[in-house]
């Protein structure tokens, strides 16, 4: 860069003293051109040396601590109740288990069971469809395979080594393989399996 002769140096010295006294604009930007980070780089003929490449950091590793497993949430009871209140509807169920039928004789108790039987027999398979665990015969010799989800099948008695087991079939087990309630009206308390019934 050129330098300046000292007679342009003072007059412009004179004249950016009184920009700068009157024009706040220009006193900024003149008190900027002091800091020498502002100033044009002197140019320089000889070449550069080559730059070294910049280090590449390696990224850090950050331990994360997996997040706690949500709390379980407790199941909903409404589709139990709403069976229960199929069951007592179309057999009286509750009505029969909370009947005490100490007093009656066994013809009675019989009676009575036959017609809880039907009802609930015909809620069940009027909304479900249900099938036996195993097709074999109870007292059947049965084997258990490796594997097997306790779910299917509970063993009892001298539980011993490792499967396969082999032992008499005791109960064939259920398993529901589909279930369609109804809907329930909006607002409706299933806790109220049973309304009470006033006659008017």
């Amino acid at each position: 860069m050129t330098s300046l002769s000292f007679g342009t140096r003072l007059w412009f010295a004179w004249a950016c003293f009184f920009r700068v006294l009157f024009d706040g604009a220009f006193a900024a930007r003149a008190f900027a051109a002091r800091e020498p980070r502002l100033l044009a780089p002197v140019p320089n003929d000889e070449p550069e040396p080559p730059t070294k490449p910049e280090k590449t950091s390696i990224p850090k590793v950050v331990a994360v601590t997996p997040a706690a497993p949500p709390a379980s949430v407790a199941p909903s009871l409404d589709a139990a109740l709403q069976l229960l209140a199929l069951f007592q509807r179309e057999g009286r169920f509750i009505d029969f288990l909370e009947e005490d039928v100490a007093g009656f004789t066994d013809s009675e108790v019989g009676a009575a069971a036959r017609v809880v039987h039907e009802g609930c027999r015909k809620a069940l398979r009027g909304h479900g469809t249900i099938s036996a665990v195993r097709s074999e015969e109870e007292g059947a010799k049965v084997e258990v395979g490796k594997g097997t989800p306790p779910s299917q099948v509970k063993l009892v008695g001298n539980v011993k080594g490792e499967p396969p087991f082999r032992g008499v079939l005791l109960h064939r087990g259920w398993r529901i393989d589909d279930l369609s309630l109804p809907t329930a009206a909006a607002g409706h308390d299933s806790r109220y399996v049973a309304p009470a019934e006033v006659e008017l």
